[in-house]
């Protein structure tokens, strides 16, 4: 993980902070995205945002729905559409765990991060989740908050 950080190809795109508060995350797979030319400049001048955005199966595929990929301003005749389906790309063995995750377990597909790997492609890590409670929010926040004081406490009797 340290050597991906400091490859100059790796590159974070979005992140779907969101996800975690309100999600209990089990299980997070990496999967390829298939974009248009004008969607992949886009992308690196930083223009996208999942937050919003789920992933379903579909007869047989896997989508990323509801993601929003800014207009690429100097393609002026191969535009795309900002928030258009999106199909990911995954083995067959993982699709039909996920299908398994999601019809029969009651699981959600959430986007994590999108982001470019040390190859220089697009990916999207996909956490396989749970629905949180209102008190499961509220445990979380706590917990949170209870650790940063404890650093604060550390660090001021440091």
């Amino acid at each position: 993980m340290a050597k991906q950080k400091t490859d100059p190809n790796y590159k974070i795109i979005a992140e779907n902070r969101r996800a975690r508060f309100d999600y209990a995350i089990e299980e997070d797979i990496e999967c390829g995205i298939v974009l248009e030319g004008s969607e992949v400049k886009s992308l690196r001048a930083g223009g996208s945002n999942i937050a919003e955005s789920y992933a379903s199966v579909d007869d047989g595929e896997l989508w990323l729905i509801n993601s929003y990929i800014a207009p690429y301003e100097q393609a002026k005749v191969f535009k795309h559409e900002e928030r258009r389906r999106r199909k990911l790309l995954v083995s067959r063995k993982e699709l039909s765990n996920l299908w398994n995750a999601t019809q029969r377990k009651g699981m959600t597909l959430v986007p994590l991060v999108l982001y470019f790997n040390h190859k220089g492609r697009a990916k999207l890590k996909i956490g396989i989740a749970k629905g949180k409670k209102i008190h499961d929010k509220r445990e979380t926040q706590a917990k949170r908050d209870w650790s940063r004081q404890k650093q604060r406490l550390l660090k001021d009797h440091s």
